[in-house]
């Protein structure tokens, strides 16, 4: 969730122009939906990439290893008396 909020914070700051002008207290931004579209293709291309290596290391895992059962088993330590 954090990383979204990041994502969309970043791509809302390259994709605007700001104009400080301090003599008449004044400051204009501006956003360019060019930018903003641009910025959302090259996120959802990352994303994708993304995803393709994650399934295609997950298949080389699943080849390598196979199909295994794994037994998980916790037992807790006695409480050792106080000294």
């Amino acid at each position: 969730m954090r990383a979204m909020f990041l994502l969309g914070t970043v791509l809302l700051v390259t994709a605007c122009n700001v104009d400080n002008d301090p003599a008449n207290e004044k400051v204009t931004v501006e956003y360019d939906r060019e930018k903003i579209q641009e910025a959302g293709r090259t996120a959802k291309e990352v994303a994708t990439g993304a995803a393709n290596v994650a399934k295609t290391t997950g298949t080389a895992i699943k080849r390598e290893v196979g199909d295994i059962d794994v037994k998980v088993t916790r037992t807790k330590a006695e409480d050792k008396p106080a000294q």
